[in-house]
């Protein structure tokens, strides 16, 4: 299968305490990312699961270049991303988006759902007409199940789930070939949080997608996952398919992740 995203050996340490101006240059730093490397094939879905804490959301962050790593390497399509800049950069970022965990907090609340949501097409696509934009995102807002009313209303008119919809369409506005989605469903109550999987699954499907799925939950993992990682304190103990992380883990703390779910899903 064909490797569209490639991580090795990435590294990132932030200092405890002090603040972000402190010139102590002694002060303690900790570890978030503690050379992590894995490959990722196009259409799969590649889970980072962990407890808090454990770095999965700085990990996902920096692979869109949200947060700079401290060393290591990442490539997209063959692409060193990490040694682009300026138009380069903002080019290549148009094929890799990320649907955010809160979606109380990841939209403006100032902002109608059709500016949202066409904002990053005024951005990437400046030269496309006023009527094909609001054309792009009528259309993707449908696909997601919000009709052309929405586009005239803020978001704290639409419940939790509706939030996470408008957010999902944001992403796919730009018909992107990665999705990063960090804990789509844990802010969202279980029936709410199926129904997004599974529209997630759909769209995986439809728009030929490659999703790195950033969760705690290992049931949630299960029901999306090709891939598996467990992450702790930085890095991954182990990650394989899916049905052999689930069915037969190797390591001790996989397995006790999984004695904590009474009754996993099967994959």
């Amino acid at each position: 299968m064909d490797t569209l995203l490639t991580v090795r050996e990435l590294r990132k340490t932030y200092r405890r305490g002090g603040g972000v101006f402190s010139q102590d240059s002694n002060a303690a730093r900790f570890t978030a990312v503690d050379g992590v490397s894995f490959s990722v094939s196009r259409g799969e879905t590649f889970a980072v699961v962990g407890e808090s804490g454990c770095g999965k959301t700085t990990l996902a962050r920096m692979l869109l270049r949200l947060i700079e790593p401290d060393g290591g390497e990442l490539r997209f399509e063959g692409r060193d991303l990490l040694n682009l800049r300026g138009e380069e950069l903002r080019a290549q970022r148009r094929q890799m988006q990320m649907v955010f965990q809160d979606p109380f907090a990841s939209l403006n609340p100032r902002m109608r759902v059709g500016e949202i949501v066409s904002e990053p097409l005024a951005i990437h696509e400046p030269g496309l007409s006023a009527t094909d934009r609001l054309a792009r995102t009528a259309a993707i807002l449908a696909r997601v199940g919000l009709n052309e009313d929405s586009m005239r209303r803020y978001p704290h008119e639409f419940s939790g789930g509706q939030r996470q919809r408008i957010g999902i369409a944001r992403a796919l506005i730009l018909q992107p070939k990665l999705i990063v989605a960090d804990e789509p469903v844990s802010a969202l109550d279980v029936s709410v949080g199926a129904q997004v999987l599974l529209l997630l699954q759909e769209l995986q499907r439809e728009f030929a997608l490659t999703y790195v799925f950033i969760s705690h939950s290992l049931p949630v993992v299960a029901q999306v996952a090709t891939h598996i990682a467990v992450m702790r304190a930085g890095r991954f103990l182990e990650f394989g398919e899916a049905e052999q992380v689930l069915n037969q883990p190797k390591d001790a703390y996989s397995r006790e992740l999984l004695s904590a779910v009474p009754e996993l899903p099967r994959a």
